[in-house]
């Protein structure tokens, strides 16, 4: 299914609890785990320690942090909806989160959701609760399972 292209705040509504189509599909790189490391100070070894977790990982490769798969949310809903009229979006948190598979390095991701709720956010703004799971290709268990809060304005 091609990106969803929404007008306005209100057609959004018409999209609560109705299954938003895939975004495309993101290579996790080993620059970009290494990138990751490097702004959360976690340098963990399984992650950036190519040789070292080739050898001894159970996984027999680096895996990108459970964090890094979260934290692409907010790039990999974009990549499934946009809405036209928007001035301005930001994240407001998170209810539930789990990881249940970890994304080994040049593994490719995507997201899958749908919106859960839409609240009234000041004159001008909405509160999204978004159901989110980042998809692992050829992988039956998903890297990311959460409930991800955004504000959108007009």
């Amino acid at each position: 299914m091609a990106k969803l292209i929404i007008k306005d705040l209100k057609e959004l509504n018409t999209w609560v609890g109705k299954e938003l189509p895939y975004g495309d599909w993101l290579k996790v790189t080993q620059e970009m785990i290494n990138d990751f490391a490097n702004a959360t100070l976690d340098h963990q070894w399984i992650h950036v320690d190519v040789e070292r977790a080739n050898q001894y990982s159970p996984f027999q490769k680096p895996v990108a942090h459970g964090f890094l798969s979260l934290s692409l949310l907010s790039k990999l809903l974009t990549d499934l909806i946009t809405v036209s009229s928007a001035k301005m979006g930001v994240n407001y948190g998170l209810n539930k989160v789990r990881f249940p598979s970890p994304v080994l390095v040049d593994s490719r991701v995507r997201c899958q959701g749908t919106i859960k709720e839409i609240e009234a956010y000041g004159d001008n703004g909405v509160k999204i609760t978004w159901n989110c799971t980042v998809i692992i290709e050829n992988s039956e268990k998903p890297a990311c399972v959460a409930e991800f809060i955004s504000l959108m304005f007009e």
